[in-house]
């Protein structure tokens, strides 16, 4: 156990998890039931070799998880829709999933959400929204994964679809930020999957995938935000509606966007 003794300085979290906070280098996070597989997974990566990702520390006299702080800048800005960050980030997750290999895809006490149909291969991160890409202090180019609420056994074009949906974007232009409202997709899908080294097959398979995991992620959805807390939050901020603008803007687009990918 550590104790708290410096100021805690509040983080803006992701829309899942509130009352995560700094104190001094370290990051001190709400545990869930996912925790101890996240911290499973966190460690394997350290043994792995793998800088991408915070550090366990342990958990505090609160039940809080101790996490290191990994510095830099996160969210949607200038330098990071650029095509050398996506080439990035397609090398990062590349990486990332690369380290997974060898640890257990049994492990039960993840998050859960949509999935493939597929047999899962990596734990994939499932949630790398800008808010959980860290971009390198000088550089400015993405270098770290956080939050790892939502990690669970998949496949790895299912992490890419997840990761393409919001970096692409594969989204209706209504409902990207304006520094992404007006780029070609399909080439960032092309430049992404190049990248990443994914397989011609999956390629073939990428639109149908992001089709399911609209339909999927719908659902869940609906159904979390049953329960209240932030996940009623987002439904009623709107993400059920931009899910199906979504899906009807991959319908209309599906031709061109295949023809970058084969």
């Amino acid at each position: 156990m550590f104790a708290t003794l410096l100021h805690e300085i509040p983080l803006q979290g992701g829309d899942v998890t509130d009352g995560v906070v700094r104190v001094g280098d370290t990051v001190r996070r709400p545990a869930n039931t996912s925790t101890p597989a996240v911290h499973a997974l966190l460690r394997h990566l350290e043994a792995a070799g793998f800088d991408g990702a915070p550090r366990v520390l342990g958990m505090d006299e609160f039940g809080r998880e101790i996490l290191t702080f990994v510095p830099g800048r996160t969210g949607f800005r200038l330098e990071s829709v650029t095509d050398e960050a996506l080439v990035e980030l397609a090398g990062l997750l590349r990486r990332y999933h690369d380290a997974t290999v060898g640890f257990p895809l049994t492990e039960t006490r993840w998050g859960g959400g949509s999935n493939d149909d597929d047999l899962p291969e990596v734990i994939g991160h499932c949630d790398l929204t800008p808010a959980n890409v860290v971009l390198e202090p000088r550089s400015l180019v993405p270098y770290a994964l956080i939050d790892f609420d939502l990690a669970r056994p998949t496949t790895r074009l299912f992490d890419v679809v997840t990761t393409l949906r919001h970096w692409a974007p594969i989204a209706d232009p209504v409902d990207r930020v304006p520094l992404l409202r007006t780029v070609d997709v399909g080439a960032r899908l092309r430049l992404f999957c190049d990248a990443y080294g994914v397989a011609r097959r999956d390629r073939r398979r990428l639109l149908a995938l992001a089709r399911l995991r609209f339909q999927r992620s719908y659902t869940v959805m609906r159904t979390r935000a049953t329960a209240g807390g932030n996940w009623a939050k987002m439904w009623a901020g709107g993400a059920g509606e931009r899910i199906r603008r979504a899906a009807a803007w991959l319908d209309v687009h599906e031709d061109e966007l295949h023809a970058h990918l084969v």
